[in-house]
């Protein structure tokens, strides 16, 4: 039975990410339709057909490698100015504007610049003179390019949303004033959690008869509303003497104690050992929950992550492959590709540990994750991502909206096909890592903690 969960979590993730796939391209399409565009092909995965159909002038279909998808859309790239030359014989296609495009050029990069044009213009015809995507309002173009991510971003945003406001958000765990724990001895921190000894004093709380479930309310005389409020009274209050107010069963009653001092953590993200005050209790926690807005902040919260991480995902990367040849150990909060995020849900599925509830939730966080993380991925202002194609939009805007300012003549479009060089290194460059993590999911996988 433990196959079939696995395999069961595996197919799930599966089909919800090529789901969020489709609905990427979808988002590309469908604002590119709408605004006049031609878009020959819809196509889920790459490499080899395993199953098309033609709907009008667009042909929709799925492809044997799972890794991705795209949208055709007519017109993407210019002709460049320099290459319009008037000789037929010098030609390699005739596009609706007559522009002759050089059959030869010298450098490697421009041969290359030159060859994705003229396989751009073989799909054009002369009824599409007015259809190209270069030639559309720098607004429509960020429209349809962005399209895409945004999709994934709202994808994220109602699974997110449908976790924080029924389960909860577990990144957000809030204390409360209430006792869940009174502590009966004092241990050193590097000791933490072992059995008490005749030799360990008693701890403040214990002394003062503190028990499961008292409500906190002051501490010398200060009001407490937090959990965060009684831990600065209390780290402040060194070894001195305490008057602790609490409720229990409904009745307020006080206690008297001294704290003692010990050696704490600053705080959860800041381990260093610092000497302050201490009681010996432990709160009740909660998950925090929250509607549209609650996510919405979340996600900021997200979306800064994320973006910071990305600078250094090339380094992480590294790590992965000095993990698969075994020499480090493998991050388990480093990234991870769709085969890891595969068999993470798998092994969810599996899991004895977790009840149903929680498995859900936590295949939809991870595909909501997912989701984020290829919405904000593809905002890099970098061809060939979305974000390269929406960066020339509207570095078009900026030029065209100078020069009305300045009185000189329309500069024309952006020319995006000139930074096809840097498309083939970023293109190359995340075929390497996709490569890398791939590998490092099948041979040092990150796994749930135990």
């Amino acid at each position: 039975m433990t196959v079939v969960y696995y395999t069961l979590g595996v197919l799930i993730f599966f089909f919800a990410i090529m789901a969020s796939i489709g609905l990427h391209e979808l988002g590309h399409m469908i604002p590119a339709k709408r605004f006049g565009g031609k878009v020959t092909h819809y196509f889920i995965g790459f490499g080899p057909t395993v199953w098309s159909r033609q709907r009008g002038e667009t042909e929709y279909g799925i492809k044997a490698i799972p890794l991705g998808g795209y949208v055709k859309i007519v017109g993407m790239l210019p002709p460049a100015r320099e290459d319009r030359i008037p000789a037929p014989a010098a030609t390699v296609n005739d596009g609706p504007e007559q522009e002759r495009v050089r059959a030869s050029n010298t450098g490697l990069f421009t041969q290359l610049i030159s060859d994705a044009r003229a396989a751009e213009w073989e799909l054009i015809g002369p009824e599409d003179s007015n259809r190209l995507f270069y030639k559309m309002s720098w607004w429509k173009k960020v429209t349809v390019m962005s399209g895409g991510p945004i999709v994934n971003l709202a994808i994220a945003f109602f699974l997110f949303a449908g976790v924080f406001a029924t389960y909860g958000n577990l990144s957000d765990i809030r204390a409360t004033t209430t006792v869940s724990e009174v502590s009966p001895c004092v241990v050193p921190y590097a000791e933490d959690g072992r059995e008490c000894e005749t030799s360990d004093p008693l701890t403040p709380a214990k002394l003062a008869g503190l028990e499961v479930g008292d409500q906190i309310v002051g501490f010398n005389g200060n009001p407490v509303e937090s959990w965060e409020g009684l831990q600065t009274l209390i780290r402040g209050n060194s070894d001195g003497a305490a008057e602790i107010t609490f409720v229990r069963d409904g009745v307020r009653m006080t206690a008297q104690t001294n704290t003692t001092v010990q050696a704490r953590p600053n705080s959860l993200e800041d381990e260093t050992l610092t000497q302050v005050g201490f009681l010996g209790v432990a709160p009740e926690t909660y998950i925090a929950t929250g509607g549209p807005l609650y996510t919405l902040r979340e996600m900021g919260g997200m979306t800064i992550d994320t973006v910071k991480s990305l600078y250094t995902l090339p380094a992480k990367v590294g790590h992965v492959a000095l993990a698969i040849v075994g020499v480090e150990e493998r991050d388990p909060a480093g990234p991870i590709s769709v085969v890891g995020g595969g068999r993470l849900a798998g092994e969810t599925a599996a899991s004895e540990v977790f009840p149903l509830q929680e498995k859900v939730v936590f295949l939809a966080m991870i595909i909501a994750g997912f989701n984020l993380f290829i919405g904000l991925f593809n905002f890099i202002p970098l061809l060939p991502l979305d974000g390269g194609h929406v960066a020339g939009a509207l570095y078009e805007a900026l030029r065209r909206g100078f020069a009305r300012i300045r009185g000189r003549p329309d500069p024309g479009y952006a020319d995006v096909a000139r930074l096809l060089p840097v498309a083939y290194v970023v293109a190359s460059t995340l075929l390497v890592m996709g490569v890398i993590l791939i590998i490092g999911d099948l041979v040092v996988p990150v796994r749930l903690p135990s």
